[in-house]
């Protein structure tokens, strides 16, 4: 009777997978199980000591009040000047809007943007909220089927093939969840290139950006011309970067009159995030960033490790990631569609992975290398016979 008073449009939504799985395999372990959780989407490492000492110096001061609704206005002038050092975007603090986590900033920027009825193409395998965004908002998804030939990365090509009258903008993830994919510099140019070209939004989720491996170089694509910047929104945040996930802190950059509409959201929502956790992501920002580096070198090692164990497996496929912290495995020829597989996995040999139908890939299934390597390596010996008795 309940789920009459609720709109239709928030009725149809799925719920998250991936927080479903981790709050299952969590479960399991507080009943005493030892499960293998590869579904967590967040660094181990705990938030560096400066970051935490500088919110909570914040709270002691009695920084506990409001702040402007877009974030405190040193932290924006740092954001800004972090675009314009490291990605090669030149934004004003006033284009800057500080959110409620990088995942709160896209629903801020699709909501800034999107009216009933328009398009939005995203590429799939996507990660999980994109769709639901969309559709929480008014908007149309326009799922596109990327290839594993080719590293899931949409083309240029399929982008101007999924076109139509009412698409509004597209939304790219580099380095990407679920898959790790990053785009390179010509790949951005090309895809850019369209979007000028029919004047089509661009947002880009790149929370990732620091979690890069190898020769792989972050690029974002609103640096590409101004004429392109002005069509981009660009999302970021400190979740990833500085293991703050749990901080809820993220901003977006993007043209003056979306940063307004944006600011006048959050002034109607959230108001401003939380006051002394800004002041945390200020010392992140101005703060020794050594800390990044140390992460990603481990995740890197991990990485090489689940890489070389996951390729050695019959029947499965799998594609480096260059950036992020998962791998996307390619399941298609066990015979299972990816819920199933995830299942039994877990109930059978307790290892936790995340179904790719969470991502638009029923063929797959995603690992999360943001956990120790003593759980690799038992997790995947696990694996690893699930598949040889499959």
């Amino acid at each position: 009777m309940a789920m009459e008073f609720v709109s239709e449009r928030i009725a149809n939504l799925e719920p998250s997978m991936t927080l479903a799985v981790t709050a299952q395999a969590k479960a399991m372990i507080n009943e005493g199980k030892e499960v293998c959780s590869f579904g967590a989407g967040e660094p181990d490492a705990d938030t560096p000591d400066f970051i935490k000492e500088a919110a909570i110096n914040a709270l002691n001061a009695g920084k506990t009040k409001y702040t402007p609704s877009s974030g405190l206005v040193e932290l924006r002038e740092a954001i800004a000047e972090k675009l314009l050092l490291e990605n090669n975007l030149e934004y004003s603090p006033n284009q800057v809007s500080v959110n409620c986590g990088a995942k709160h900033s896209c629903f801020n920027a699709l909501f800034a943007v999107c009216d009933p009825g328009d398009e939005v193409i995203i590429p799939a395998p996507y990660w999980t909220s994109y769709p639901e965004m969309v559709r929480m908002v008014g908007g149309e998804p326009v799922v596109i089927e990327t290839e594993e030939a080719n590293g899931w990365k949409i083309t240029a090509e399929q982008f101007e093939n999924a076109m139509s009258p009412k698409t509004k903008l597209i939304i790219l993830n580099s380095p990407g969840n679920p898959t790790g994919a990053v785009y390179t510099e010509e790949e951005l140019k090309a895809i850019a290139e369209v979007a000028e070209g029919e004047d089509i939004l661009i947002l880009s989720d790149e929370i990732y950006e620091k979690l890069v491996y190898g020769e792989t170089k972050h690029f974002s694509i609103g640096s590409i011309s101004s004429a392109v910047r002005d069509l981009t929104i660009t999302v970021g945040g400190f979740s990833k970067a500085y293991s703050m996930t749990g901080w809820r802190l993220g901003w977006t950059a993007a043209p003056a009159e979306i940063a307004n509409a944006i600011d006048n959201i959050q002034s109607h929502s959230t108001s401003n995030p939380t006051s002394f956790a800004q002041y945390g992501g200020l010392a992140a920002l101005n703060g020794d960033q050594s800390f990044i580096e140390d992460m990603r070198d481990e995740f890197d090692v991990r990485r090489q490790y689940m890489l070389g164990r996951l390729q050695s497996i019959n029947n499965i496929t799998v594609v480096e990631p260059m950036g992020a912290f998962y791998m996307l495995v390619n399941i298609g020829e066990m015979g299972l569609n990816s819920v199933n597989f995830a299942e039994k996995l877990l109930s059978r040999y307790e290892v936790a992975v995340v179904p790719g139908a969470a991502f638009g890939s029923d063929s797959t299934i995603r690992f999360s290398y943001a956990c120790g390597l003593d759980v690799i390596k038992e997790g995947l010996d696990r694996f690893e016979k699930f598949c040889r008795e499959h």
